[in-house]
């Protein structure tokens, strides 16, 4: 299904969204620096009141990034863009990896949401030039029901959590498998066949959605710096 966009368009309404989930997410995570370092008490791991923002925010991300992807495949970008991007995903995945065994030993992040997408970027590469509209939404929603009653403890070892199929959530900061988290990348792929063709051309920015644009467009980098950013800001401020 073609999208009407250009070849090399960038909308930026797109970029706009990702960055509120960028604005979001940094909210969150000073939150959640703020408790750490005993600022306030909250519960991060059980109150519905974070749980639930934690799975918003991840949704978000996933969700642009399968419109994304049925932009980039709608539009004819080959395999070798996609490697690219690919690459720095993946590799930014393990400094997240390191970094996280450096301040947390015992729950450190083994499959979080850059090792989710860069797993996930690829099945759904492989599966938009080849499925229906229908077939993509029946998809998404077999990705996210199967966790739901398909559980079994040989998935519950760090080698194996990564398929989502576990019987109880590993100890770890951040946990994105790749079931059931697949079904909104591809929910968010089939919203963009089913909006984009109903979208008008992009209006001017404004000041905030661009730079909420500008945002979204750095999203990979402005993710791998604003935890120490904020981390070294709370610290200095705490050594004042």
């Amino acid at each position: 299904m073609n999208l009407p966009l250009p070849t090399d368009a960038r909308d930026d309404r797109l970029d706009a969204l990702r960055g509120v989930a960028m604005v979001w997410m940094t909210v969150f995570h000073f939150s959640f620096d703020l408790q750490h370092q005993g600022f306030f008490k909250a519960n991060f791991y059980e109150d519905p009141f974070w749980t639930l923002q934690r799975t918003c925010i991840v949704s978000l991300f996933l969700l642009c990034a399968g419109v994304g992807q049925a932009v980039a495949v709608s539009q004819g970008q080959g395999w070798p863009r996609f490697w690219r991007r690919w690459a720095q995903i993946a590799g930014c995945a393990l400094l997240v990896s390191a970094g996280s065994w450096f301040m947390f030993p015992r729950s450190y992040i083994s499959f979080g949401v850059l090792h989710g997408m860069a797993v996930m970027l690829i099945v759904l590469r492989l599966l938009l030039p080849r499925l229906g509209q229908g077939a993509l939404l029946a998809l998404a929603l077999a990705c996210l029901l199967v966790p739901v009653w398909a559980r079994h403890p040989v998935f519950d070892t760090r080698w194996t959590n990564w398929v989502g199929l576990v019987t109880h959530k590993p100890v770890t900061e951040d946990y994105v498998p790749v079931l059931p988290w697949l079904g909104v990348m591809l929910l968010g792929a089939a919203l963009a066949r089913w909006v984009a063709p109903r979208l008008g051309p992009p209006r001017p920015s404004g000041r905030l959605r661009g730079g909420l644009a500008l945002l979204g467009r750095w999203s990979l980098s402005y993710y791998m710096v604003h935890q120490p950013v904020l981390i070294g800001a709370l610290m200095l401020w705490q050594m004042r």
